[in-house]
């Protein structure tokens, strides 16, 4: 996976493009951090790969929760104690 500098990106964007086919991924970085992921696309796999994309988030996002789940102790409520705290929230 190849890492390019936003300023890259800005100054010598044909060059990228260029190499985008063959890298099939690129990490634009903004003072050293990754910012975003340039992938090629086509018309015949724009939604499978926007769909992938969305799929990896979702996934991302419970394992999130999951971990903060287990640091606040909560893995070990019962659904008893669940479904209290869903019927608490909802009454707020």
């Amino acid at each position: 996976m190849k890492f390019i500098t936003v300023r890259d990106l800005r100054t010598s964007p044909a060059q990228i493009w260029k190499q985008l086919p063959e890298e099939q991924e690129m990490v634009i970085t903004n003072n050293g951090k990754p910012i975003a992921l340039l992938t090629p696309l086509s018309d015949t796999n724009l939604e499978e790969t926007v769909k992938a994309i969305r799929k990896a988030r979702a996934i991302n996002a419970v394992r999130a929760i999951q971990e903060i789940s287990l640091k606040n102790g909560n893995s070990e409520m019962s659904n008893e104690e669940i479904e209290k705290e869903i019927k608490e929230y909802r009454k707020k």
